[in-house]
């Protein structure tokens, strides 16, 4: 199997796990939306460490958007969601592999693992709180509150994801590398 092959089948095994790991779940409605404790996360953050930045980015924004295109809540936060958990995966990755670390310094991968979970909580809020305003005419301090709410899930999330992805990807690429 050839090296391009490889790589579009390691990104479509990745974006399936993403995918069923989403479905991982316990759902919490809000009055600006929908938000949900997940293990989708983790599988974000781990497809950078294991496949870079944009390998990582396309399998986590794949697989996350055919999660939300598959349920009826959040159907039409699908194109957000593919630019959102992209953009998580490909910072992961881009700090990952930076200086040549090829995603084996724990130190630099939590770091990578927080910034890339931070860029994501930052715009997952922005959307929610414009959504609220904008398009669900909530007054701004309800929409603020639920805002919030949403935030504190995602934080729990984002802190459950570098926790588990960090180990997992390093036991992973060192498993690989043990392959080779």
């Amino acid at each position: 199997m050839g090296e391009k092959t490889r790589n579009v089948v390691f990104v479509g095994v990745m974006a399936a796990l993403v995918f069923v790991s989403s479905r991982i779940s316990v759902p919490i409605p809000l009055a600006v939306g929908n938000t949900r404790l997940h293990l989708g996360n983790v599988f974000c953050l781990l497809s950078g460490f294991l496949l870079g930045p944009v390998g990582g980015g396309l399998a986590a924004g794949i697989g996350s958007m055919i999660f939300d295109l598959t349920d009826p809540l959040y159907i039409s936060y699908a194109p957000f969601t593919f630019a959102f958990k992209f953009a998580m995966a490909f910072v992961c990755g881009l700090i990952a592999y930076g200086k040549n670390s090829q995603a084996l310094n724990v130190r630099r991968n939590i770091v990578s693992g927080l910034i890339g979970m931070l860029l994501y909580i930052i715009l997952h809020l922005t959307r929610t709180f414009l959504e609220a305003i904008w398009f669900r005419s909530i007054e701004f301090m309800p929409a603020l509150a639920s805002t919030g709410y949403s935030g504190l899930v995602s934080l729990i999330n984002g802190a459950i994801a570098v926790i588990a992805a960090v180990p997992l990807g390093l036991a992973i690429k060192k498993g690989l590398a043990f392959l080779n």
